[in-house]
Protein backbone atom coordinates (compact mmCIF):
# COMPACT_ATOMS: atom_id res chain seq x y z
CA UNK A 1 0.00 0.00 0.00
CA UNK A 2 0.96 3.50 -0.69
CA UNK A 3 2.28 5.70 2.35
CA UNK A 4 1.51 9.47 1.20
CA UNK A 5 2.93 11.87 3.76
CA UNK A 6 1.11 14.67 3.42
CA UNK A 7 2.68 18.34 4.37
CA UNK A 8 -0.42 20.66 3.72
CA UNK A 9 -4.01 21.17 4.15
CA UNK A 10 -4.59 21.26 0.49
CA UNK A 11 -2.78 17.87 -0.65
CA UNK A 12 -4.68 16.22 -3.15
CA UNK A 13 -6.82 13.42 -2.33
CA UNK A 14 -7.61 14.28 1.61
CA UNK A 15 -10.52 16.22 0.41
CA UNK A 16 -12.90 13.68 1.78
CA UNK A 17 -11.56 13.71 5.37
CA UNK A 18 -11.20 17.53 5.33
CA UNK A 19 -13.56 19.29 2.53
CA UNK A 20 -16.49 17.23 2.36
CA UNK A 21 -19.76 18.12 4.60
CA UNK A 22 -21.25 14.73 5.79
CA UNK A 23 -24.25 15.91 3.38
CA UNK A 24 -21.27 15.28 0.72
CA UNK A 25 -19.79 12.40 1.68
CA UNK A 26 -23.57 10.97 1.65
CA UNK A 27 -23.73 12.19 -2.08
CA UNK A 28 -27.57 12.17 -2.20
CA UNK A 29 -27.49 12.72 -6.04
CA UNK A 30 -25.45 9.87 -7.07
CA UNK A 31 -25.65 7.34 -3.64
CA UNK A 32 -23.61 5.03 -5.49
CA UNK A 33 -20.76 7.64 -5.33
CA UNK A 34 -21.32 8.00 -1.76
CA UNK A 35 -18.59 7.25 1.03
CA UNK A 36 -18.59 7.69 4.91
CA UNK A 37 -15.93 8.27 7.21
CA UNK A 38 -15.05 5.37 9.78
CA UNK A 39 -12.93 6.54 13.16
CA UNK A 40 -10.94 4.11 15.62
CA UNK A 41 -9.20 1.26 14.41
CA UNK A 42 -11.73 -0.94 16.80
CA UNK A 43 -14.81 0.41 14.53
CA UNK A 44 -12.61 -0.02 11.36
CA UNK A 45 -12.46 -3.91 12.02
CA UNK A 46 -16.17 -3.97 12.80
CA UNK A 47 -16.77 -2.29 8.96
CA UNK A 48 -14.45 -3.88 7.66
CA UNK A 49 -15.28 -7.67 9.11
CA UNK A 50 -19.53 -6.38 7.83
CA UNK A 51 -17.57 -6.55 4.22
CA UNK A 52 -17.37 -2.79 4.07
CA UNK A 53 -15.41 -1.58 1.03
CA UNK A 54 -12.18 0.76 2.24
CA UNK A 55 -11.20 3.55 0.02
CA UNK A 56 -8.33 5.13 1.76
CA UNK A 57 -6.85 5.35 5.33
CA UNK A 58 -5.36 8.77 7.21
CA UNK A 59 -3.55 8.36 10.16
CA UNK A 60 -1.05 9.73 12.66
CA UNK A 61 2.98 8.31 11.53
CA UNK A 62 2.80 6.68 15.02
CA UNK A 63 0.01 4.91 13.92
CA UNK A 64 1.56 3.11 10.37
CA UNK A 65 3.74 0.74 12.91
CA UNK A 66 1.42 0.48 15.39
CA UNK A 67 -2.56 0.48 16.24
CA UNK A 68 -3.00 1.06 12.51
CA UNK A 69 -0.80 -1.37 11.12
CA UNK A 70 -3.44 -4.62 11.40
CA UNK A 71 -6.34 -2.44 9.36
CA UNK A 72 -3.32 -1.39 7.10
CA UNK A 73 -2.60 -4.96 6.35
CA UNK A 74 -5.91 -5.58 5.45
CA UNK A 75 -7.12 -2.69 3.33
CA UNK A 76 -4.40 -3.94 0.43
CA UNK A 77 -3.55 -1.33 -1.90
CA UNK A 78 -5.30 1.58 -0.79
CA UNK A 79 -3.40 4.96 -0.20
CA UNK A 80 -2.47 5.94 3.31
CA UNK A 81 -2.14 9.18 4.36
CA UNK A 82 0.21 10.10 7.04
CA UNK A 83 1.09 13.08 8.86
CA UNK A 84 1.97 14.74 12.48
CA UNK A 85 -0.71 15.10 14.88
CA UNK A 86 -1.50 18.78 14.79
CA UNK A 87 -1.65 18.60 10.82
CA UNK A 88 -4.17 16.08 11.16
CA UNK A 89 -6.28 17.87 13.52
CA UNK A 90 -6.25 20.69 11.33
CA UNK A 91 -7.26 19.31 8.44
CA UNK A 92 -10.36 17.17 9.75
CA UNK A 93 -11.16 19.75 12.46
CA UNK A 94 -11.10 17.41 15.48
CA UNK A 95 -8.58 15.56 16.96
CA UNK A 96 -8.25 11.70 15.95
CA UNK A 97 -9.31 9.47 18.54
CA UNK A 98 -6.95 6.03 18.52
CA UNK A 99 -5.51 8.42 15.31
CA UNK A 100 -6.83 6.58 12.25
CA UNK A 101 -9.42 7.39 9.94
CA UNK A 102 -10.77 5.30 7.18
CA UNK A 103 -12.76 6.51 3.94
CA UNK A 104 -15.37 3.65 2.92
CA UNK A 105 -17.76 3.13 0.14
CA UNK A 106 -21.59 3.14 1.57
CA UNK A 107 -23.25 0.20 0.14
CA UNK A 108 -26.27 -0.14 -1.56
CA UNK A 109 -29.51 -0.02 0.25
CA UNK A 110 -32.02 -2.71 0.03
CA UNK A 111 -35.68 -2.49 0.10
CA UNK A 112 -38.23 -2.64 2.96
CA UNK A 113 -39.66 -5.71 1.92
CA UNK A 114 -36.11 -7.60 1.21
CA UNK A 115 -34.97 -6.07 4.47
CA UNK A 116 -37.87 -7.35 6.82
CA UNK A 117 -38.37 -10.28 4.98
CA UNK A 118 -37.65 -12.65 7.59
CA UNK A 119 -37.37 -10.30 10.30
CA UNK A 120 -39.87 -10.90 13.84
CA UNK A 121 -38.49 -7.33 15.78
CA UNK A 122 -37.94 -3.79 14.01
CA UNK A 123 -37.41 -0.45 15.43
CA UNK A 124 -38.85 2.37 13.11
CA UNK A 125 -36.58 5.69 14.20
CA UNK A 126 -38.81 8.66 12.90
CA UNK A 127 -37.66 11.83 12.86
CA UNK A 128 -34.94 11.52 15.15
CA UNK A 129 -32.00 13.98 14.77
CA UNK A 130 -29.17 13.79 17.20
CA UNK A 131 -26.19 11.61 16.46
CA UNK A 132 -25.46 10.37 19.53
CA UNK A 133 -28.94 9.32 19.59
CA UNK A 134 -28.71 7.50 16.87
CA UNK A 135 -25.29 5.92 17.69
CA UNK A 136 -26.64 4.64 20.88
CA UNK A 137 -30.21 3.18 19.16
CA UNK A 138 -27.84 1.02 17.29
CA UNK A 139 -25.86 -0.15 19.71
CA UNK A 140 -28.77 -1.22 22.01
CA UNK A 141 -30.23 -3.07 18.82
CA UNK A 142 -27.50 -4.87 18.03
CA UNK A 143 -27.25 -6.44 21.99
CA UNK A 144 -30.88 -6.72 22.38
CA UNK A 145 -32.20 -8.38 19.43
CA UNK A 146 -33.77 -5.96 16.73
CA UNK A 147 -33.45 -7.65 13.70
CA UNK A 148 -33.57 -4.41 11.24
CA UNK A 149 -33.80 -0.90 11.76
CA UNK A 150 -36.27 1.43 8.96
CA UNK A 151 -35.20 5.36 9.40
CA UNK A 152 -37.69 8.29 8.20
CA UNK A 153 -35.92 10.29 5.91
CA UNK A 154 -35.79 13.10 7.93
CA UNK A 155 -33.81 11.22 10.54
CA UNK A 156 -29.80 11.58 11.03
CA UNK A 157 -27.78 9.28 8.73
CA UNK A 158 -26.73 6.59 10.52
CA UNK A 159 -23.17 6.60 8.67
CA UNK A 160 -22.44 10.02 10.38
CA UNK A 161 -19.78 10.01 11.54
CA UNK A 162 -20.31 10.01 14.84
CA UNK A 163 -23.41 8.28 14.88
CA UNK A 164 -20.70 5.22 13.85
CA UNK A 165 -18.43 5.85 16.62
CA UNK A 166 -21.30 5.75 19.45
CA UNK A 167 -22.50 2.94 17.94
CA UNK A 168 -18.97 1.59 18.69
CA UNK A 169 -19.73 0.38 15.00
CA UNK A 170 -22.77 -1.45 15.78
CA UNK A 171 -24.65 0.08 12.75
CA UNK A 172 -22.23 -2.49 10.77
CA UNK A 173 -23.94 -5.45 12.44
CA UNK A 174 -27.90 -4.31 12.20
CA UNK A 175 -29.35 -4.25 8.58
CA UNK A 176 -31.03 -0.94 8.17
CA UNK A 177 -32.70 0.86 5.37
CA UNK A 178 -34.57 4.22 4.52
CA UNK A 179 -38.39 4.16 5.22
CA UNK A 180 -40.30 6.10 2.80
CA UNK A 181 -43.92 5.23 3.80
CA UNK A 182 -45.92 5.41 5.99
CA UNK A 183 -45.26 3.58 9.62
CA UNK A 184 -48.54 1.80 8.76
CA UNK A 185 -47.49 0.49 5.59
CA UNK A 186 -45.48 -2.29 7.50
CA UNK A 187 -48.85 -3.70 8.49
CA UNK A 188 -48.64 -5.40 4.66
CA UNK A 189 -45.82 -7.21 5.13
CA UNK A 190 -47.44 -8.69 8.27
CA UNK A 191 -46.13 -6.50 11.27
CA UNK A 192 -48.36 -4.74 13.81
CA UNK A 193 -47.28 -1.34 14.70
CA UNK A 194 -46.51 -0.02 18.66
CA UNK A 195 -45.80 3.52 19.05
CA UNK A 196 -43.87 4.52 21.90
CA UNK A 197 -45.81 7.88 23.26
CA UNK A 198 -47.83 8.88 26.44
CA UNK A 199 -51.95 9.33 25.60
CA UNK A 200 -54.68 8.76 27.41
CA UNK A 201 -55.02 5.22 25.10
CA UNK A 202 -51.54 3.87 25.51
CA UNK A 203 -50.70 0.58 26.69
CA UNK A 204 -48.49 -0.81 29.42
CA UNK A 205 -45.13 -1.94 27.92
CA UNK A 206 -45.38 -5.21 30.09
CA UNK A 207 -48.55 -5.89 28.41
CA UNK A 208 -48.74 -9.58 27.68
CA UNK A 209 -50.69 -9.14 24.20
CA UNK A 210 -47.41 -6.98 22.92
CA UNK A 211 -45.56 -10.15 23.97
CA UNK A 212 -47.06 -12.21 22.03
CA UNK A 213 -47.23 -10.48 18.58
CA UNK A 214 -44.81 -12.48 16.30
CA UNK A 215 -44.14 -9.49 14.21
CA UNK A 216 -43.58 -6.15 15.72
CA UNK A 217 -42.54 -2.51 14.51
CA UNK A 218 -41.18 -0.29 17.57
CA UNK A 219 -41.68 3.28 16.13
CA UNK A 220 -39.00 6.02 18.18
CA UNK A 221 -39.77 9.53 17.69
CA UNK A 222 -37.13 12.20 18.68
CA UNK A 223 -37.80 13.26 22.48
CA UNK A 224 -38.07 16.88 21.67
CA UNK A 225 -41.28 16.47 19.73
CA UNK A 226 -42.22 13.15 19.87
CA UNK A 227 -43.91 10.96 17.50
CA UNK A 228 -46.63 13.11 14.77
CA UNK A 229 -49.80 12.27 16.13
CA UNK A 230 -50.90 10.73 12.45
CA UNK A 231 -48.85 7.94 13.08
CA UNK A 232 -49.44 7.44 16.76
CA UNK A 233 -53.35 7.44 15.71
CA UNK A 234 -52.74 5.22 12.79
CA UNK A 235 -50.50 2.55 14.98
CA UNK A 236 -51.68 -0.63 16.14
CA UNK A 237 -50.64 -0.01 19.55
CA UNK A 238 -49.68 2.82 21.55
CA UNK A 239 -47.37 2.14 24.38
CA UNK A 240 -46.04 3.98 27.21
CA UNK A 241 -43.30 2.77 29.86
CA UNK A 242 -44.38 3.23 33.20
CA UNK A 243 -42.48 5.90 35.36
CA UNK A 244 -42.37 7.29 38.69
CA UNK A 245 -41.14 10.61 40.33
CA UNK A 246 -43.38 12.50 37.97
CA UNK A 247 -41.11 11.95 34.98
CA UNK A 248 -42.88 11.89 32.11
CA UNK A 249 -40.38 11.18 29.35
CA UNK A 250 -37.03 9.68 29.10
CA UNK A 251 -34.01 10.13 26.48
CA UNK A 252 -35.29 8.27 22.94
CA UNK A 253 -31.74 6.41 23.15
CA UNK A 254 -32.82 5.09 27.05
CA UNK A 255 -36.48 4.14 25.90
CA UNK A 256 -35.23 2.34 23.24
CA UNK A 257 -33.60 0.35 25.42
CA UNK A 258 -35.96 -0.57 27.40
CA UNK A 259 -38.55 -1.08 24.55
CA UNK A 260 -36.35 -3.43 22.61
CA UNK A 261 -35.49 -5.31 25.93
CA UNK A 262 -39.26 -6.40 27.03
CA UNK A 263 -40.52 -6.67 23.50
CA UNK A 264 -37.75 -8.89 22.61
CA UNK A 265 -38.70 -12.02 21.22
CA UNK A 266 -38.89 -14.66 24.22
Amino acid sequence: MPIIEISSLSHPGVEMFSNLTEAQLRNRLEPEKGIFIAESPKVIHVALNAGYEPIALLCEQKHITGDASDIIKRCGDIPVYTGPRTLLSSLTGYTLTRGVLCAMKRPTLPSVETLCKECKRIVVIDGVVDTTNIGAIFRSAAALGIDAVLLTRNSCDPLNRRAIRVSMGSVFLVPWTWLDDAPKSLNRLGFKTAAMALTENSVSIDDDTLLKEPKLAIIMGTEGDGLPMETIVESDYVVRIPMSHQVDSLNVAAAASIAFWQLRVR
